[in-house]
């Protein structure tokens, strides 16, 4: 019988090395094709998250979906990239999908330590940040996945994580897991500022959009709206507190 193979282990990130990968990938419109009508609705749900934050003062915004494979992270992405197009913006992206996690994936990065590792006491925070090749854009990958993500999710860890990246960043993005499979996204979602919620329009069944939202405010979530993919326009964010 063949021996089962052990996954390679996760090193730290080299902070640097991320500068000298272009962002390609097709998918993230708003540096592939910056004129596209899709790029420009990413820039009205950037607007619309501004809109809600008069001050503003940093944020912190969680985005999951339903369901998996609604493209949570390439608008998380995506509307990072868009706020980074803001005279001195400063954002990171932080992968908290601890399950299938995929921002490295998107922006070609090799994978390396991250969340999973900073929550665990076993990286530093300032080791587990990355720079990008977009200018004020930083990301924190998921880490090695965890045998029970959500105990390694501590509400504590988390709260003292962001409270500070948020010393350092305008906006702190936040990919999480899908909110109706996992209670990972209440957990995030409770200490995160706002939570925009990606559904695929003819995909997710409205009955599901709204039970997640009734368990994420449940947790204590701030919801700030729904961003609709594959229709027309995005629903605008609301109630930004």
């Amino acid at each position: 019988m063949a021996r089962k193979r052990n996954k390679p282990e996760l090193l730290p990130p080299d902070p640097e090395a991320g500068r000298e990968i272009p962002i390609d990938r097709e998918e993230l419109v708003v540096i592939r094709e910056p004129r596209s009508d899709l790029a420009e609705h990413y820039r009205r749900l950037r607007s619309s998250v501004e809109a809600l934050n008069p001050d503003g003062a940093p944020r912190t915004v969680m985005v999951t979906s339903p369901l998996p494979n609604e493209g949570k992270s390439v608008a998380s992405l995506n509307l990072a990239l868009a706020i980074c197009e803001r005279p001195r913006a400063r954002v990171i992206v932080i992968e908290a999908d601890l399950r299938r996690p995929s921002i490295e994936e998107y922006l070609e990065l090799p994978r390396a330590q991250g969340l999973a590792e900073v929550l665990q006491g076993k990286l530093g925070l300032e080791r587990a940040i990355r720079k990008t090749s977009e200018e004020g854009l930083d990301v924190m990958g998921a880490g090695t996945p965890p045998a029970n993500p959500s105990k390694v999710l501590r509400i504590d860890r988390l709260k003292t994580i962001l409270h500070a990246l948020k010393q350092r960043y305008d906006y702190v993005i936040i990919d999480s897991a899908p909110a109706h499979a996992f209670t990972d996204a209440s957990v995030v979602g409770s200490v995160s500022d706002g939570i925009l919620l990606v559904v695929k329009l003819t995909a997710t069944p409205k009955h599901l959009v709204e039970e997640v939202v009734s368990q994420l405010e449940s947790a204590g979530g701030n919801v700030l709206g729904v961003c609709l993919l594959g229709a027309k326009t995005f629903a605008p964010a609301y109630d930004y507190q």
